[in-house]
């Protein structure tokens, strides 16, 4: 099943976009600070509401689809999460099976523990949410969002917070869901880590699309040169990449204006 956009234009941030997901394949959107990456995804997510185009889910506007089969199949972590109630870890995570209420309790405790070990959080379960750090706090919410086990993952920057061994483990569990068959969409600013796990990236400036595809064409070092600002190459073999990145072009400046 696809899913994705369809000519999505949200005023000021963006301008005739399309993209089109697939289960079995994680998709990364990459680009510079301000170009319509968060926005793309909360559409695609079906929180904000294009002012022109649509989001699509299986071929159908994902309007159509009820909000009781979205939040089943839809697991969006956002960038900055907001928790409105001090609970425990283990609480905060068993609010992802909410969509699923009704469903036998031994098969929703199992996704809770599913969840808690993929996020290796057995040793804060009982820890309420306020006494965590930032890079535990982002792993009980990423938790949280595994537990609903949806058909797709979104999340926005999902690594930013983490360290290098819960970042790779997490990356891991991503393919290990596509694999599985569901889809998984993330907003990443590594572009090494989209260039090494992602099957397909779209690269956005200024709310439009200057690239998409495999990594190795919608990443190359002319893109990154043109959308980056920065003097760039790969290093390394396929799916081990490294970016080596040289000091950024300097800026047009109209001395004009300045006096």
């Amino acid at each position: 099943m696809s899913f994705g956009a369809e000519n999505v234009t949200v005023a000021g941030r963006l301008d005739d976009v399309s993209l089109t997901c697939r289960r079995g394949m994680v998709t990364a959107i990459c680009g510079p600070n301000g170009a319509g990456k968060s926005t793309l995804l909360a559409v695609i997510a079906g929180l904000i509401k294009p002012d022109a185009g649509r989001a699509v889910m299986g071929g159908r506007s994902l309007g159509a689809v009820s909000l009781a089969q979205r939040a089943q199949w839809l697991g969006y972590l956002p960038q900055t999460p907001e928790v409105a109630w001090d609970v425990s870890v283990e609480v905060l995570i068993s609010l992802g099976r909410l969509p699923w209420r009704g469903a036998p309790a031994a098969e929703t405790q199992a996704a809770i523990e599913d969840a808690i070990a993929a996020m290796d959080l057995q040793d804060l379960r009982h820890r309420p949410v306020s006494t965590l750090s930032g890079g535990e706090r982002a792993r009980a919410l990423m938790a949280r969002v595994l537990a609903t086990q949806p058909g797709w993952i979104l999340a926005d920057e999902p690594f930013a917070s983490l360290d290098l061994s819960h970042g790779a483990a997490l990356m891991q569990r991503f393919r290990q869901q596509a694999r599985a068959g569901k889809g998984v969409v993330l907003v990443l600013h590594d572009l090494a880590t989209a260039m090494n796990h992602a099957d397909q990236v779209l690269v956005l400036a200024k709310g439009r699309v200057e690239a998409e595809g495999p990594p190795e064409m919608a990443l190359s070092r002319d893109v990154i040169g043109r959308v980056w600002n920065c003097p760039a190459h790969w290093l390394g073999e396929p799916g081990e990449r490294a970016l080596s990145i040289g000091a950024p072009a300097p800026l047009a400046v109209d001395l004009r204006q300045q006096f």
